[in-house]
């Protein structure tokens, strides 16, 4: 029995040594002894399995009861159950100091104001850290004496009064998790917002930009063509083709003045 129960305890325990009686054969025995029992509420336990199953072989010794599953509605009732040696309760909640045999100062209800209990708490945890001290420093009883010593009195009252602050500050462990975790949504909204106040003003900036270079390409592009439209007689020549003009005019200058020259030459000697 104690083997079982160092085995049940153990980190990664093995299966329960009776897991190898859930056969089909037990199981169907199971089920017969109910149908010839016939009353679905009695009790397997304490009845007569030998004689109810005298037909059937390998009746087991142990009670066929034990293969039946658990009573859901049983453990709702008391509120716990029982695995590898552990008891779990069905609705997890924080006990109080008051249910794992503490002495309770403050009240039990999570709905009253428990701030003036708890105060008087620590104004007593103060008196009593006094009066610890007073207790030290006076002379010891004679050996004779069988009394409580004072200061393991307030040794144990100052005991008493640190449970009651531990157990009182567990109990506003979920009220503190509710806060850290409304604390950290609000961070990350704020940074969400002002992650998306500096895209909204760099989105803005560009579009600025944008338009300061779309109105400077339209003030060039207006000028082109002005110069473009001006007409052909005022018009203005490219410093190359100019050039290339006068080039050609000197030579045709030129050209007409010799032959003029040739002519009147010409002229004067013909008779």
């Amino acid at each position: 029995m104690e083997e079982e129960e160092a085995e049940l305890r153990n980190p990664f325990p093995s299966p329960p040594s009776h897991y190898n009686n859930y056969t089909s054969h037990n199981l169907k025995l199971l089920a017969l002894l109910k149908e010839r029992v016939g009353d679905q509420d009695a009790d397997l336990g304490i009845v007569d399995q030998h004689e109810l199953l005298s037909d059937q072989t390998d009746v087991p010794t142990w009670s066929l009861a034990q293969l039946e599953k658990p009573r859901v509605d049983w453990i709702l009732e008391e509120g716990h159950y029982s695995v590898f040696g552990d008891t779990w309760f069905v609705k997890e909640t924080i006990p109080s100091l008051a249910e794992l045999g503490g002495h309770q100062l403050y009240p039990p209800d999570p709905s009253t104001d428990r701030r003036p209990a708890l105060l008087a708490v620590l104004r007593s945890m103060l008196v009593t850290y006094s009066n610890l001290t007073d207790a030290i420093i006076e002379p010891p009883p004679p050996p004779s004496s069988s009394a409580q010593l004072e200061w393991q009195h307030q040794l144990e009252w100052i005991t008493i009064l640190a449970q009651n602050l531990m157990a009182a500050a567990n109990d506003l462990r979920p009220v503190q998790a509710r806060g850290n975790l409304e604390l950290m949504m609000q961070r990350q909204l704020e940074l969400r917002r002002e992650e998306t106040k500096n895209i909204h003003s760099k989105c803005d900036a560009l579009e600025a930009r944008l338009l300061e270079l779309r109105s400077s390409a339209q003030e060039i592009a207006g000028s082109d063509q002005k110069s473009t439209a001006k007409p052909s007689g005022s018009q203005v020549t490219p410093p190359r083709a100019r050039q290339r003009k006068i080039d050609f005019m000197k030579v045709q200058t030129s050209t007409i003045n010799v032959s003029l020259e040739d002519m009147l030459r010409w002229a004067e000697e013909v008779p």
